[in-house]
Parts: structure tokens; C-alpha cells; sequence
């Protein structure tokens, strides 16, 4: 049986101790106005103090809808948010890449999803940079993704992966909603369709697979074969996303 309440002050717990130890001030972290960044932004706001929380958004052609949810979260818990619109700064990178080919939509699809996640990530690290010097103390950049997410690597390498601290990386999709009931996450934000934000697509859609499947494989539960042969092709495809590699030489 999972206990929200134990992982909660297990959680934030660890948050304390880790700005302790490293003389940390404050958070930063981008708001989309979904459960996983909800359920971070709030566990940081109890552990540190509403005071200590900077939260982001950062539209990009995105959908209204997801700066008013990432309000909802920033009123639920009272932290700043402040809104940082990357929608000029992709199109002038956009601009700049036609410049050097004549490219097709299909050719181009791929790169311009994921220039998204990478001019956000350099965005949340420059305004923790800021605050650090604003606040006179360090800030540090919060990750937001889940276990489901990981495993599968359902995520933007040197974008969304890119973070100082995580705390809801061991949690699966089901896990992290129910933490999110725990500490109050506003229900439409904890209960919205997952969405990259980015392609116009679910993410169960974009991934092919279900949350919940993806649960039951990390569960050893029994599986289609044909799910859990995708599953196992998504981790497997991910492997670089992990590990870097570097030679070494024989001395």
C-alpha cells in the first residue's frame, strides 16, 4: 500500500537536508501547468517556504490554458511566478536555421520539438543564476519528471533531464497524483490529460503506450507482449540519454 503521507515528509525531508548541507537558499523550476511540475513545485514550497520558490512559465506557441493552470498551482501554494515568453526567441532561432537549407516540415519536426525543452532549461538556469544574486543566496534548478517518464526516456536530452535536484523521479504517474492529493494539488492540474505542451499530442500518444501499462511493466505485472515489447524497446532506445561515454586512455 502506498503511503503519501510517509514519502511527503520522507521527501521533504531530503529537500531540507540537501540545502543544509550545501548552504542553498532557494528553487527554481518551470510551471506547465501539469500534475508532475504541481506536485514539485508544492513539495519544494513545503519543505523551503513559499518565500524560497521561484516558479516559471515559459510559453512557446503553447496553449493558454497551461500558464492558467500554472496560476492555479502559484496561488494554491503562494510562491512568485513569473512568466518568461520564449516565443520570440524560438522564432528568431528558427528564423536562423532556414537560413542555412531550405528544410522540409517533416525534416524539421523532430528538432524544432525539442529546441523547445533546451531554450527552456537555459531560461530556468538563468534565472536561478539571477535570484542567486538577487537573493544572496544559491538557487538551484528543480527537475520535474517521473519515473514512467524516465524509464522510457520521454524526455528532451539537455532539456527537461537537465536539473540539480529531483524528488519525484522514483514515483510512477499513479504515485505522484497520489502525492499530489496528499498536499492539495489543485484537481484539475493533478487530473489533466498528460501533454508535452509542445507537439499538440498526449503523451501517451506520442509514446504509444499507457502510464498505466508502463506501471504494471515496472511492476512485473503480466502484459500484452506486444506493449511490453514496446515498452522494453522505449528503455532500451533511451540507453544514451543516461550514459555518456568517455575515453579513456591506456597509459
Amino acid at each position: 500500500m502506498f503511503d503519501a503521507e510517509k514519502e511527503v515528509k520522507n521527501i521533504i525531508e531530503f529537500i531540507r537536508d540537501y540545502f543544509k548541507k550545501n548552504n542553498l537558499k532557494g528553487v527554481v523550476l518551470g510551471i506547465s501547468g501539469g500534475k508532475d511540475s504541481g506536485v514539485v513545485a508544492g513539495l519544494f514550497t513545503l519543505a523551503l517556504g513559499k518565500e524560497n520558490v521561484l516558479g516559471v512559465t515559459l510559453p512557446c506557441h503553447s496553449l493558454n490554458t497551461d500558464k492558467t493552470d500554472a496560476k492555479k498551482v502559484a496561488e494554491r501554494y503562494g510562491f512568485e511566478l513569473i512568466d518568461l515568453d520564449l516565443t520570440g526567441a524560438y522564432d528568431s532561432f528558427i528564423n536562423e536555421v532556414n537560413k542555412l537549407g531550405n528544410f522540409t516540415d517533416e525534416e524539421l519536426k523532430n528538432s524544432n520539438i525539442n529546441i523547445k525543452p533546451r531554450l527552456r532549461m537555459a531560461s530556468v538556469y538563468y534565472l536561478a543564476a539571477l535570484y542567486t544574486a538577487l537573493k544572496g543566496g544559491t538557487y538551484i534548478v528543480a527537475g520535474t519528471s517521473n519515473k514512467c517518464e524516465l524509464y522510457t526516456g520521454y524526455f528532451t536530452k539537455g532539456g527537461d533531464n537537465t536539473f540539480d535536484i529531483a524528488v519525484i523521479n522514483d514515483y510512477t504517474v499513479s504515485e505522484v497524483i497520489k502525492i499530489g492529493e496528499y498536499i492539495n494539488v489543485p484537481h484539475e492540474v493533478l487530473y489533466k490529460t498528460p501533454s508535452d505542451g509542445l507537439s499538440g499530442m498526449s503523451d501517451e500518444d506520442k509514446l504509444g503506450v499507457k502510464y498505466a501499462d508502463i506501471e504494471r511493466h515496472l511492476n512485473h505485472e503480466e502484459l500484452d507482449k506486444g506493449v511490453e515489447e514496446k515498452i522494453l524497446r522505449l528503455h532500451n532506445g533511451a540507453h544514451h540519454k543516461f550514459n555518456i561515454p568517455m575515453y579513456k586512455r591506456n597509459n
